[in-house]
């Protein structure tokens, strides 16, 4: 995911991924209503009162996988320019009208979406939402900005990862997983061919897919649906509904052999096994989703689970180690194991004992404590959820732009405790199996210092 601006950049991502993962055991846990208007655009309202304040999101159904052929990162640099005025707001007014009122605004870009969203006194939601929908139906960047944003974007991209081995590193991995997927390319793009840009295909993207019909409207704050319905009819309303074309996916390439891949840099300073699965995303497969979600989380959801007991604490090979899994994708989700060795401990060596923990894994399963453990852990950490006021709107637009439902959100707690033990211990077996890998067998990358001659 990328974001477009300082704010918020980690935090978001981070956050929203917790709490879609860690609602806690009732159901309607926001409460969360639905409407459409007449253009097709959903209309999302998430009432919290606990202060008078509002996160005003729009979610477009587009991402960096959405993109054509040769032109990675347009929905990205795209996403750029939507800062950049309309027929009405000159390049950068929105963003200074937004904190004239005491908000705030930013941006983000995944493989599967892109958003818009303003934080502000709930007073402000009607300005928010007029520039908002002046700036989907009538964007108009002037052409000296089309240019100069062009190389906020390459120096982007040289920051963040031409200039960042481990993020470089990481880029690679996923490229090397997900062959004939767009999930290998990067949602920044790649630099040859950000490079080749022209506004006459950056305005057939935004003709393409910025339409009502493809937006969600997510209002999360002090406000109810009978207050944010009618302001959504009056700014949204009037913008005409577009014939999308179809969101067209590759699948995934089998594979038998296995993917090792080793970087030496100067900058790397402490060595760090990585490894990256593929995984069948919450659209694919709820259940199996649900399953794997309890399994890392009993794996590696703190410093009792086994990964770090037995790691760290008992045979001291490692100083971290970390197991993680997302889910919410349109297509496959992912799973990447971490880890940092212990001084004199070779990566070779660590590799071969997170192996050797996952093969118990295989053989004697996890046991009813610790999966018992892992679902309370997870309800636990959401005892605050419904506080925030940001973070439900990003949970929901995260669900509902990669083919989950507000049910799949708000009953979320009963079907995570009704995973059980077999239903773990199965998804272990189905997809850490490295003799019968899912789809095909997962990337590892070794980061090591440059050698000193």
């Amino acid at each position: 995911m990328i974001f477009c601006h300082s704010l918020y950049r980690q935090f978001y991502l981070a956050f929203a991924l917790m709490l879609f993962f860690a609602l806690p055991a009732q159901a309607q846990t926001f409460g969360a209503q639905s409407a459409s208007l007449e253009n097709g655009m959903q209309v999302v309202v998430i009432p919290n009162p606990r202060v008078p304040v509002v996160t005003h999101m729009v979610w477009y159904r587009v991402g960096a996988s959405d993109e054509a052929p040769g032109a990675s990162g347009m929905a990205h640099y795209f996403e750029h320019l939507m800062f950049k005025g309309t027929q009405k707001i000159a390049p950068g007014e929105m963003s200074k009208t937004v904190r004239r009122l005491g908000g705030n605004d930013n941006a983000f870009t995944g493989q599967d979406f892109t958003a818009y969203f303003q934080s502000i006194a709930k007073e402000h939601l009607p300005k928010l939402m007029e520039m908002e929908a002046d700036r989907m139906a009538n964007l108009a960047p002037p052409p000296e900005h089309f240019a100069s944003e062009k190389n906020v974007v390459l120096e982007e991209r040289r920051q963040r990862t031409e200039n960042d081995p481990r993020n470089l590193f990481t880029e690679q991995m996923r490229s090397a997983l997900f062959i004939n997927h767009p999930y290998g390319t990067p949602v920044i793009g790649w630099m040859s061919e950000i490079k080749t840009y022209e506004w006459e295909d950056v305005k057939k993207f935004y003709d393409a897919w910025y339409a009502p019909n493809n937006a969600i409207l997510i209002v999360s704050g002090d406000v109810t649906m009978e207050e944010v319905l009618p302001l959504a009819q009056k700014h949204y309303g009037p913008l005409s509904p577009k014939t999308l074309q179809e969101r067209a996916r590759t699948e995934i390439a089998p594979a038998i052999g296995k993917t090792h891949m080793v970087l030496q840099h100067p900058v790397i300073r402490q060595p760090a096994f990585q490894r990256i699965y593929v995984m069948p995303s919450h659209r694919m497969n709820k259940q199996d989703a649900l399953a794997l979600d309890v399994l890392t989380e009993a794996m590696s959801g703190g410093s009792t689970t086994r990964l770090y007991q037995s790691l760290v604490v008992n045979q001291k090979k490692a100083t971290s180690v970390s197991m993680s899994y997302n889910s919410t994708a349109l297509d496959y989700g992912t799973l990447w194991i971490t880890a940092t060795p212990a001084q004199d401990v070779t990566l070779e060596e660590l590799e071969n004992l997170i192996d050797a923990e996952i093969e118990k894994v295989l053989t004697e399963g996890m046991n009813e404590a610790e999966v018992k453990d892992a679902i309370q852990r997870l309800q636990d950490d959401a005892v605050f959820a419904r506080d925030s006021v940001s973070g439900p709107a990003m949970i929901f637009g995260h669900a509902l732009t990669t083919g989950s439902t507000i049910e799949d959100v708000e009953n979320w707690p009963q079907d995570i405790a009704a995973v059980t033990l077999e239903q773990v211990n199965a998804a272990a077996k189905t997809y850490l199996d490295p003799q019968a890998p899912y789809l095909r067998p997962p990337v590892t990358g070794h980061l090591l210092p440059e050698v000193q001659e």
